[in-house]
């Protein structure tokens, strides 16, 4: 195995019994989050740094569940023994959000009192909510104040809300590809997916796993439409340009539909769309300034760490001016930020990839960061 390698991890389950009330005014009882650690906790605990995932992540973000594993975790290209968020110095936690269907307490979860699984009837989380439940897992461990809160996309909004939140919680609030809050565009192209989940006859009004069906082809549009904004222009044009599949000349199938029709399949086989449907609501309804009134400077004013914000050039999802928007709060705020903007092709995907130079600036920060 890779030296630079987490190595082979195993997931484990917080359980907690206290309940916890969401945004909605529902309260959840009895619940559990999984999550895994990377490296070792120091005797201080002020070397931890937390893992937000975004819409379709989970817990296993580093290492492998066993060696015939065929990936690794969704993050590894950042997380491990000498690479930018590296496992030598920090101890790392990276969970399934509730609501998750990676293990945490979920729609797939069985609900108190009924003997089936809460499906579409389990609370809608907020960002807020997430962030709430993970200060909960942070008291679990042990863990007061975490060196840094990174994450990407969605996992971006989980950690400035935790510099809103529990601001003397952090001290390092690592946001990358995200936005105050989500344009008229993004929330349409949400809608368009949910839209597909629902009209999947198999979808059973969310009660799909009570009746024994599954709405997979609502969930495989749905991913298809998510993946392709998720990726760049330029980054498909290279991938696919306008090859057909065949050199059959009765064959009129293109590789980028082959494609999308694969990450559809495959997606829906392994994810659950009552899931599906509450991260994108989560992420239709994240509004960072909210509670100031809209003013994203008052919000962040209230904040107590240091920021780096990240963006990539193509990702037109979360385009580089939505974290310059940030930034700019943040400055008004007088509050201490790096911001760095990274020539990438891969569109708004590029936070998962090994970029070298997005790779180098996330290090170079960390590196400054005190265990």
């Amino acid at each position: 195995m890779d030296e630079q390698s987490v190595g082979i991890v195993t997931p484990r389950v917080a359980r907690f019994e206290k309940p916890l009330t969401f945004s909605c005014g529902k309260r959840l009882h009895g619940w559990e989050l999984v999550y895994e650690t990377y490296g070792e906790l120091n005797a201080s605990a002020s070397n931890a740094i937390l893992i937000c995932h975004a819409l379709s992540g989970h817990h296993h973000a580093a290492g492998r569940h066993a060696p015939d594993e065929r990936k690794p975790g969704w993050w590894d290209a950042c997380i491990g023994p000498g690479k930018p968020i590296d496992t030598r110095r920090f101890f790392v936690v990276s969970l399934n959000n509730l609501g998750g269907c990676h293990g945490s307490t979920g729609p797939r979860s069985t609900q108190p009192g009924t003997g089936q699984p809460w499906g579409p009837d389990f609370p809608q989380p907020q960002v807020g909510d997430w962030v709430d439940s993970q200060a909960l897992l942070a008291d679990h461990l042990g863990i007061d104040c975490w060196a840094a809160v990174i994450g990407g996309s969605l996992g971006g909004m989980q950690a400035m809300s935790w510099a809103l939140r529990y601001p003397e919680r952090l001290r390092h609030c690592v946001a990358i590809a995200a936005a105050l809050r989500l344009s008229a565009q993004n929330i349409a192209f949400n809608e368009i997916a949910r839209r597909a989940i629902l009209a999947d006859p198999g979808f059973a009004g969310g009660h799909y796993l009570r009746e024994g069906t599954q709405p997979t082809q609502g969930l495989a549009l749905a991913r298809m439409v998510g993946h392709i904004t998720y990726l760049s222009d330029d980054a498909m044009a290279l991938r696919f340009g306008r090859e057909l599949k065949s050199d059959d000349p009765g064959d009129h199938e293109f590789q980028v539909e082959s494609y999308l029709r694969y990450q559809g399949a495959q997606f829906s086989s392994v994810f659950d769309a009552n899931t599906y449907i509450l991260m994108t609501r989560a992420l239709d309804l994240f509004d960072l300034a909210a509670d100031a009134g809209g003013d994203a400077t008052a919000a962040f004013e209230k904040t107590a760490c240091e920021f780096l914000v990240l963006s990539f050039s193509t990702d037109w999802r979360f385009a580089p001016a939505r974290s310059r928007e940030i930034v700019d709060a943040l400055l008004a705020a007088e509050r201490p930020v790096s911001y760095a903007e990274i020539e990438a092709a891969e569109g708004h995907d590029g936070f998962l990839l090994p970029i070298p130079r997005y790779l180098d600036i996330l290090e170079a920060y960390l590196r400054r960061v005190k265990t």
